[in-house]
């Protein structure tokens, strides 16, 4: 990767700075995506670097998101982000706009890759996980752990039927997360061009929890609010009110409340009700 994309990404800061930082990056703007889209091309085709960055900056709160699912193994979160921002930056240079996805979920593997081998290293411990497999079973296990100190007969049976592995592949995973006789390091090859099997979409994933689909929950429900509020607004001050009042607030109010304010009966409040809803239905359709 060249030293102008990685100097696009945010330099996380250590210490109390960290709330700062994703204060600053929930601010920058979402892109939507015919705007991701156009950035991606004029990346592709005219290698604009100013189109690089705003796909990168775009995207930084959702490594953020990343990174706190790994907050368990007591490395420092800025650090965890910060790997992750390499992971986003090796993804937005590989980013085909034709495929048809959105570049969250295409994303998504670098940023779980790059945080994975930070982990991996740091833990310091001999061959703690050298294959495919082990690694699978290495971050699996730590979030299997319900406690502090070492597993039970029956906590390793249950882990082992839940990962579909053997009891024995348990203990010596566990065994090996304990000790921590020496350093290890992993390859970890930086050249682009490089070809290599382990491809970042086989390493493992946490099916737990989408982030493609928590991202595209979240764009949908603002788009939806930014609808509803615009359909609001071309109503009249009185069905705003009532629309507010029975459906909106927190405190909903009932027909003969608003009956009462506006000096109507019930009746009128509801036709008023019913009115204002087949409005608001046409506006946002």
């Amino acid at each position: 990767m060249s030293k102008q994309m990685q100097s696009m990404a945010l330099t996380v800061p250590s210490g109390g700075s960290i709330e700062s930082y994703m204060q600053m990056v929930n601010g920058i703007p979402m892109l939507t995506a015919a705007e991701e889209k156009q950035l991606a091309e004029r990346l592709v085709q005219d290698e604009d670097l100013q189109a690089a960055q705003k796909l990168i900056m775009s995207h930084l709160r959702f490594v953020v998101h990343i990174a706190k699912g790994y907050a368990g193994y007591g490395l420092p979160q800025a650090d965890l982000i910060q790997e992750g921002n390499i992971g986003l930056m090796k993804a937005v240079k590989r980013f085909d706009p034709t495929v048809g996805v959105r570049l969250v979920s295409f994303a998504v593997h670098w940023i779980k890759a790059e945080i994975h081998e930070f982990v991996l290293k740091n833990w310091r411990i001999v061959k703690v996980a050298t294959t495919k497999a082990q690694r699978k079973l290495f971050f699996n296990l730590r979030k299997s752990k319900k406690r502090l100190g070492w597993f039970n007969r029956e906590e390793i049976k249950t882990v082992a039927e839940t990962l579909g592995v053997s009891e024995r592949e348990v203990v010596e995973m566990e065994s090996r997360m304990s000790n921590s006789d020496m350093a290890f390091d992993l390859s970890n090859d930086d050249d682009d061009n490089a070809t290599t099997s382990f491809a970042p979409v086989q390493y493992l994933e946490d099916h737990s929890s989408d982030v493609a689909d928590t991202v595209e929950q979240q764009q949908w429900d603002n788009h939806a609010n930014q609808k509803l509020a615009a359909a609001l607004r071309t109503l009249d001050e009185r069905s705003q009110d009532i629309i507010n009042s029975r459906w909106l607030l927190d405190s909903k109010q009932t027909l003969q409340d608003l009956a009462d304010k506006y000096s109507v009966s019930a009746e009128r409040v509801r036709q008023l009700e019913k009115n204002a809803m087949k409005k608001l239905q046409a506006a946002m359709s």
